[in-house]
């Protein structure tokens, strides 16, 4: 019982969020929160004396920022929420638990946990100017908006890191304690994706005037994003050797925190993109380990 709620926590934790999502959209506010001590915990499991920068790092972190602002600029004259979408689909950081999958499919977890670390870091620099470059906040000027954004952005992204440092090197006895419950993280995750699963459905079902066809280009958008996501990463990585790495640096997003920065800073709709890449991306990783697992038996 316990393995089969283990496998199927994902859609248990979006069904919980749908079915009672008039209470825990009311949990929104401890989204912030979740979100740093999950990359607290992870931050705390790098060993800074082993941080290598790979020259294909280089060309995921090309493609997560220029790719972006770039694809919301070409497709911004046609649907701006569309825009916004495609433009989040590729800028949100790769996700904590892609270090996990990567070591599953025999890729290098040392090269991804690093990637999360150098990814996060510049997300907190360049979602700030590109947020705000969406005109989301009209009343204030360019400047103001950066700020504004900056300051809700960096503690999320930037703060857990220092906070590791500073235990790794002042605290050893709390960073081996927070070394010592691995599967913190988990069950944080759980809580954070019912919680943002639950206002994205209330946001849904509130709206005087639905769209569908905006909802459906949300969810046809995150597709292809995904597939071509994961598909650059693993051509890149080829190149270099180790296609896995690369293909989930650059393809397993951390889509809560993207469905946290729609929610915050972008149209509201935006949040059905990263949530619908949720789905899309454990589809092909379910696919992968598939395979991985298919071709160990033979």
């Amino acid at each position: 019982m316990r393995q089969f709620i283990k496998d199927w926590t994902l859609p248990i934790a979006m069904i919980t969020g749908a079915l009672t999502h008039q209470w825990v959209s009311r949990l929104s506010f401890l989204t912030p929160s979740l979100l740093f001590v999950m990359l607290l915990l992870t931050f705390c499991k790098i060993s800074f004396k082993d941080i290598r920068f790979h020259p294909a790092q280089a060309w995921l972190l090309l493609i997560q920022l220029a790719g972006s602002i770039g694809l919301y600029y070409l497709i911004l004259p046609f649907d701006p929420v569309i825009a916004q979408a495609a433009m989040l689909c590729l800028l949100m950081p790769t996700a904590t638990a892609a270090a996990v999958i990567t070591g599953m499919l025999g890729g290098n977890v040392g090269f991804l946990t690093t990637y999360v670390l150098f990814c996060n870091v510049a997300v907190a620099v360049a979602a700030p100017v590109y947020f705000s470059l969406t005109g989301m906040h009209g009343e204030i000027t360019f400047m103001q908006s950066v700020w504004y954004i900056c300051r809700k952005v960096f503690p999320i992204l930037i703060l857990p890191l220092f906070v590791a440092i500073a235990l790794r090197y002042g605290m050893p006895k709390a960073h081996k304690a927070l070394l010592g419950i691995p599967k913190m993280a988990f069950y944080l995750w759980v809580a954070a994706l019912t919680v943002v699963t639950g206002t994205t459905v209330n946001f849904m079902l509130n709206r005087d005037s639905p769209d569908y066809r905006i909802e459906t280009g949300l969810f046809v958008t995150s597709l292809i994003l995904c597939c071509l996501q994961f598909a650059a990463g693993r051509r890149i990585g080829k190149h270099y050797g180790d296609p896995v790495s690369s293909g989930q640096g650059l393809g397993q997003k951390n889509t809560i925190l993207g469905i946290w920065m729609a929610q915050t800073y972008l149209h509201p709709l935006t949040a059905l993109a990263p949530a619908g890449y949720i789905l899309w991306q454990n589809i092909l990783n379910a696919r992968q380990l598939y395979k991985k697992g298919k071709k160990r038996d033979n």
